[in-house]
């Protein structure tokens, strides 16, 4: 009992670190199957009754490899807590006992109901390891089981149930092709607390009677493969994976640099539109650059013919200050013709007065 207490204690203790991990959310059904070593087997008093005699015996046997199986449903909250409800199966042979004081021949099996706690420990690893406990109730089962001792033998065959405890720790490593899908793998530390009394018939030579058998606890460890799905899962990040660049925006292959009114001479901003078409030309696929001078609609069309080749020629200009060589471009003068915005003869519209600039 002592030992039940305080492996509990540690185990609900570790509980509170690092309770941000969510390897877990939602529901989740898990099953695993394996071995099961199941410590020394001890009966405090083996009694054969005949008549109006007894006797009375005890001893310690060991037991033969078996097998577990467990099954579970539970709910991950989010923060690394997981808590389920398991039932779980164990079967073990007992062992030869040559020598000793009781001889076994037959088997025990256990049949449980489990609450677990459960907590996945934050760490980045290729696996999530976790650790739990968890109390419930096992029914053990002695199945055609002879206990033979001072010449008689009895014979049992019935079920005895008692409180259990156990201890989980265990690895859970998710298969990328299955969102949601982990294997697991366990070790488990299970125990029965308290006596648990059989009744039988015993046997001496022609002499039948009744029999009682008194075990100790029982204690088991448990080693176990299995798959866990979990439902609300959003699927496997690759952390390898690097984000991929999202494509380079296209380049303009048209800019537009507007003027003031009755003005060829450029502003802070339209320099700045002619440097960036400037720099994009050595970028694209270009075979020539038109540059082509328009005007608003107020004023002569003989001038404002003349104002428009003025403003090409200022933006030409500046496009080989900044390293267009002078041979790909070509100016051109519309005046008023080919304007952005329509409007009546005379109107200064500032988006009319403006300079083309067209990768060709």
């Amino acid at each position: 009992m002592q030992f039940r207490n305080v492996l509990l204690a540690a185990t609900i203790l570790s509980l509170p670190v690092a309770l941000h991990a969510q390897p877990v959310s939602g529901p989740y059904v898990s099953g695993g199957f394996g071995m099961n070593l199941m410590t020394d087997s001890h009966v405090k008093s083996f009694t054969q009754s005949y008549g109006g005699g007894s006797t009375t015996s005890s001893g310690s046997f060991g037991n033969d490899l078996g097998l577990v199986g467990v099954g579970a449903l539970g709910y991950g909250l989010g923060n690394g807590i997981r808590v389920e409800i398991e039932g779980d199966w164990r079967t073990n042979q007992f062992g030869s006992n040559a020598g000793g004081v009781i001889s076994p021949h037959g088997g025990e099996q256990k049949y449980g109901a489990m609450a677990n706690v459960l907590y996945d420990l934050p760490v980045h690893w290729v696996v999530t390891p976790y650790i739990g406990a968890g109390a419930g109730y096992s029914w053990n089962q002695l199945s055609g089981t002879n206990l033979t001792s001072g010449g008689g033998t009895g014979y049992f065959n019935n079920t005895r149930g008692a409180f259990a405890y156990q201890a989980i720790a265990g690895v859970a490593y998710p298969v990328a092709s299955v969102p949601g899908l982990s294997v697991t793998g366990e070790a488990r530390f299970m125990g029965t607390d308290g006596n648990r009394n059989y009744q039988g018939v015993a046997y001496s030579g022609p002499a039948v009677g009744g029999a009682s058998a008194l075990f100790n606890n029982d204690f088991n460890w448990s080693f176990l493969l299995g798959l866990r799905y979990a439902f609300n899962h959003p699927g496997v990040v690759m952390a390898s994976a690097a984000p991929m660049a999202p494509p380079p925006a296209a380049l303009s292959r048209n800019y537009l640099v507007f003027f003031d009114w009755d003005r060829a001479d450029l502003t802070a901003r339209a320099r700045e539109i002619v440097a960036d078409a400037a720099a994009n030309s050595h970028k694209v696929a270009v075979t020539k650059i038109a540059v082509n001078g328009y005007t608003d609609l107020s004023g002569t069309a003989a001038y404002n013919q003349a104002l428009s080749v003025r403003r090409a020629k200022a933006v030409a200009a500046e496009l080989v200050k900044d390293g267009v060589p002078a041979s790909e471009i070509g100016i051109q003068g519309f005046g008023e013709s080919n304007p952005l915005v329509k409007t009546a003869e005379g109107v200064r519209e500032p988006q009319n007065r403006r300079v083309e600039i067209v990768f060709q």
